[in-house]
C-alpha cells in the first residue's frame, strides 16, 4: 500500500542506541547485563524512569529515586552517569539522510519519542528534520501507551494504518502493530532502512 507517513523513535533509531551506551556502563561497573533496563521494567509505570519520561518527576529528583530502585535490586549505579552516557548518543547520518529523502517524496515524518524535560539541547537540531515532534515529557504519555501513538498520527492528520513506525524496542512496536501500523524493528540502521525502503518503494541510502 502507499504509506502517507513514517513515525520514528529517536534513541536507538535516529540517534545512537542508549541501550548500547547503558550496556557499556554496566560492563565497566561489572554488574549484570541488562540490569538497568530490568529495574525500569520491574518498577512498573510508577517507577522513577517512567515518571521522568512522563514529565512527572524533575531530573534532579529522578537521580536519587532511580538509584534507590537500583539498590533495592542489589546494585549501586550513578543515575547521573547513566544520563550522561545517554546524552552522548548522537545522530546517525544515514537516518538523517533517509528522513530527507522521505520528505522529498511527499511522505510526512514524525518523531515519537520517550524523553525527559531538559533534553531540548540534544534534540533541538533534529526538529528541522520532522513534520511533527511528539515527546513523552511534553504530552504526559510514554510508549507503549497507545494514546501517544494516536497523538503522533493525529499530528500528521493520518490514520495508523497509513503509517510505518520504527523503534528498537519490541514492546513499543507491539502496540503500534495492534493499532494497524506497519512496524520495523531497528537493530542495525542500514538493515532497517532497507526494509523501510522496500515498504515505501524507493531507495533511502
Amino acid at each position: 500500500m502507499g504509506y502517507r507517513a513514517v513515525n520514528f523513535d529517536l534513541g536507538g533509531v535516529v540517534l545512537d542506541s542508549p541501550l548500547h551506551a547503558i550496556a557499556r556502563y554496566e560492563r565497566e561497573l561489572g554488574i549484570p547485563a541488562g540490569f538497568v533496563n530490568r529495574v525500569v521494567i520491574e518498577a512498573g509505570s510508577g517507577g522513577a524512569w517512567p515518571r521522568l519520561e512522563r514529565g512527572e518527576l524533575p531530573i534532579e529528583e529522578f537521580f536519587g529515586a532511580f538509584e534507590a530502585e537500583c539498590r533495592e535490586q542489589g546494585q549501586s549505579i550513578s543515575a547521573v552517569e547513566v544520563m550522561l552516557r545517554i546524552g552522548e548518543c548522537g545522530p546517525r547520518p544515514v537516518m538523517l539522510e533517509a528522513l530527507g529523502r522521505i520528505r522529498r517524496r511527499g511522505i510526512a515524518v514524525a518523531a515519537l519519542t520517550n524523553n525527559w524535560a531538559g533534553e531540548e539541547d540534544r534534540t533541538h537540531e533534529l526538529r528541522e528534520h520532522f513534520d511533527a515532534f511528539v515527546e513523552s515529557s511534553v504530552v504526559g504519555l510514554r510508549k507503549p501507551d497507545r494514546r501517544i501513538y494516536l497523538l503522533a498520527c493525529e499530528s500528521l492528520a493520518i490514520e495508523p494504518t497509513e503509517a510505518v513506525f520504527l523503534d528498537d524496542i519490541g514492546r513499543n512496536l507491539k502496540i503500534a502493530r495492534e493499532l494497524g501500523m506497519k512496524t520495523v524493528k531497528v537493530d542495525q540502521p542500514e538493515e532497517a532502512l532497507e526494509t523501510l525502503s522496500n515498504l515505501l518503494g524507493f531507495p533511502l541510502g
